[in-house]
């Protein structure tokens, strides 16, 4: 047994054996999923022997792991944990493709110069539901822009004054982030930051010719670092990893596009679960609806009954029973989907749910939770009572949970949350959405602060839910007798909910 005294730090014991390969990729966005996801599948090409490329990770916010990362000298421990042919099974690898990572608000030249290397062929981003989006006032000469469609705008702008309009400028773009159209939406946005800063018809037709941008879906279950086992890991590992990232066996990435662009990134040739198609919107739609929509469904609802991991929610009867009648009841009846594949689906997601080796923070699960209820369950809530003309009160009960845990204040700049515990939670979110919430409660008027809240279109992709005929007074409803009896009280009792 390794004594803890003596434990490593994993880059002084590990040869980087892929990260000394040329930067191939650039991938925006440092956090667990992509190290767990893409960086993992380039990891197995360089060991297949067909890729041999590396990555160079751009944080896209302010703070973020850069230091960490390049502390470890990009490398990482991922591990992978489930159920496999009735048997329990965890594979660990060493992650070793990563470069190094660029603080674009500490180095964004470099970052800049990244735009000249014909050798990066792939960019790869995720920066949540939130991050593909317009922000009005950035320019191509910030240093640098608010939004990432403008970061990467003016990288591409970069790229295009560099190299020209040539084979070498090809890049192939993969948003990861879970909206409808992540490439589509991206495209979009790109093309109005071009026009807006007036780069060029030339740059548009190149931008079309020679950027494929394709859209997504990718699914795992990313359970981030092991805090409550990193003793265990250390002892086991016989190294300190402090980027450590664990998650579930079941892999898959569809992509959207011309595969003639695979090669640029040939991860479909390992045993990754990679699926080149035509049109990704099936596969989207089942799994943002089904998988993502249970999650968000049950993470704040879950947190605030007084449990911290999803695996905990699962092992409560009427949580699970919730939830079963939530993905049963409302959310697979909307699907224009092969029942039977649903079913098939939805029971998947609730064996992956109750994965014993998964420990999916509740808290983790709640960053950005207006963003993630507008893609992931409003749709469903919204088609629901087009078809039926009345509310699906789970889906609803699911919102009122959101509206109860965003109940905060500020303290020195951070919004706090309480659960009925006394514990404290940090509510994470972009600022914007903060400042309105905690202007929204300071009177503690639940009626009031629920139909402003529903209204603020901004926080449901445009919808202005006090419109919709009864939401107002229900959501309320729960909100009052979450806060009055507690969450579970709300679940049993509030319209038969269990």
């Amino acid at each position: 047994m390794t004594s803890m005294t003596n434990i490593v730090n994993i880059s002084d014991v590990t040869e980087k054996i892929y990260g000394k390969y040329p930067e191939k990729v650039l991938q925006f966005g440092e956090g667990n999923f992509l190290r767990a996801f893409a960086d993992w599948m380039i990891d197995m090409a360089n060991e297949g022997g067909v890729f041999d490329g590396s990555i160079v990770i751009c944080q896209p916010i302010a703070s973020g792991m850069c230091d960490t990362i390049n502390a470890q000298n990009g490398i990482y421990t991922l591990v992978m944990r489930g159920q496999e042919n009735g048997r329990a099974q965890e594979r660990i690898r060493k992650i070793t493709s990563v470069s190094r990572c660029i603080n674009i608000y500490e180095n964004y030249e470099k970052f800049l110069e990244l735009a000249g290397n014909p050798e990066i062929r792939v960019l790869l981003s995720n920066t949540t539901e939130a991050g593909i989006s317009y922000h009005a006032g950035d320019t191509v000469s910030d240093r640098p822009p608010h939004s990432y469609p403008a970061k990467l705008c003016a990288f591409l702008s970069k790229r295009y004054r560099t190299l020209g309009d040539s084979t070498d400028s090809e890049l192939l773009v993969l948003p990861v982030e879970l909206i409808d159209d992540n490439g589509g939406e991206l495209s979009r946005i790109l093309t109005l930051y071009a026009t807006e800063w007036a780069l060029g018809d030339d740059f548009l037709d190149w931008m079309r010719r020679r950027i494929h941008i394709a859209s997504t879906l990718v699914d795992r279950i990313v359970t981030g670092y092991p805090k409550d086992e990193t003793e265990l890991f250390q002892r086991k590992l016989g190294y300190q990893d402090d980027l450590l990232v664990t998650g579930e066996l079941f892999n898959l990435w569809v992509i959207e596009g011309d595969s003639a662009w695979a090669g640029f990134l040939p991860i479909h040739e390992t045993d990754a679960n990679v699926i080149w198609t035509d049109d990704v919107t099936p596969y989207k739609k089942r799994k943002v609806r089904i998988l993502n929509g249970a999650h968000t469904s049950i993470a704040l609802a879950g947190w605030l009954a007084g449990y911290s991991t999803v695996l905990e929610v699962m092992g409560d009867n009427d949580f699970r029973d919730y939830l079963d009648a939530l993905l049963n009841v409302e959310i697979i009846p909307t699907l224009d989907l092969p029942k039977k594949e649903l079913d098939e689906y939805a029971a998947s997601v609730l064996a992956r749910f109750s994965n014993t080796f998964l420990q999916h923070r509740l808290l983790d699960i709640s960053l950005n939770s207006c963003s993630k209820y507008a893609a992931r369950c409003l749709p469903s809530l919204i088609e629901f009572y087009e078809q039926r003309g009345f509310l699906p009160r789970r889906l609803v009960f699911a919102l009122a949970a959101l509206l109860v845990f965003y109940h905060g204040r500020l303290i020195e700049g951070h919004y706090i949350g309480t659960r009925s515990d006394g514990e404290a939670y940090e509510i994470a979110d972009d600022a914007a959405i903060i400042a309105f919430f905690s202007n929204v409660w300071i009177n503690e008027d639940i009626d009031t602060a629920v139909v402003e809240a529903l209204a603020n279109a901004d926080l449901w992709a445009g919808n202005d839910l006090s419109l919709v005929p009864g939401l107002s007074a229900m959501c309320a409803d729960y909100v009052r007798i979450m806060m009055k009896n507690g969450v579970k009280a709300a679940l049993i009792s509030a319209g038969g909910l269990a």
